[in-house]
């Protein structure tokens, strides 16, 4: 009886969390979490997860076109693991952490990096050049336990057919057990909040024009048209 309960508050919680992108509140981004990334940018490796903040108001699904806003120049793509979190936590424990994840989707955070560029070197907040309409491109849903081991993941993106992205979440510097439990001590996850867990190397600008594809091992594979504003 324990374990059918068990697995009946677990469907109904994926079941919620399938509609992250209607229900979530918001969305917690890390910067600069693969070692390739790293190495390349010859930067030293953070001490802590450097965690930012976007908006749900940045979902966007496919089907629908990613659009340049005219007040930025150069926007960049970046393909990520996204984590839905399936119930409330605070001050979790790095051990108890997974506990708390329902599933996966396949994201890209855009960042315009004309914008942050500014930002980082006047000492300003990121809101603007990451938290911009279309932003956040999400896949569906990816329930737990078709994610065997979510630190090896193959990741990759292209442009116009041309591979630009190509890594894997195995390169991860904080893994997310460390991400939750670290996000946790400082604000209260909900069920339905996403978390981007940062990108490999290639991030590059792209143009209106372009199309952008993206895919996570054989869980998750998406298309964008790209429109300017």
């Amino acid at each position: 009886m324990v374990q059918l309960t068990k697995i009946l508050r677990m469907a109904c919680q994926n079941q919620n969390a399938a509609n992250f992108l209607s229900n979530g509140k918001k969305i917690v981004g890390v910067a600069l979490n693969y070692m390739d990334v790293v190495k390349a940018k010859n930067v030293p490796v953070p001490k802590e997860p450097l965690v930012f903040l976007k908006p749900t108001s940045s979902y966007l699904q496919e089907g629908q076109p990613i659009v340049l806003p005219k007040v930025f120049t150069k926007v960049a793509y970046e393909v990520e693991l996204g984590v839905v979190i399936g119930k409330t936590c605070k001050n979790v424990s790095k051990a108890d952490a997974m506990s708390y994840v329902a599933g996966y989707c396949l994201a890209l955070d855009l960042t315009a990096q004309c914008n942050l560029g500014a930002a980082r070197a006047a000492g300003h907040p990121w809101s603007l050049g990451k938290g911009f309409d279309t932003s956040t491109p999400v896949s569906q849903f990816i329930p737990l336990e078709k994610v065997t081991d979510p630190h090896n993941l193959p990741l990759w993106l292209t442009v116009n057919g041309d591979l630009k992205q190509n890594g894997c979440t195995a390169d991860l510097i904080f893994k997310v057990p460390d991400i939750i439990s670290y996000v946790s001590k400082y604000m209260t996850l909900e069920a339905n909040d996403l978390i981007l867990t940062g990108t490999p190397n290639g991030a590059e600008v792209f143009e209106a024009g372009d199309v952008i594809q993206c895919g996570m091992a054989d869980l998750a594979k998406l298309t964008f048209q790209v429109e300017a504003e």
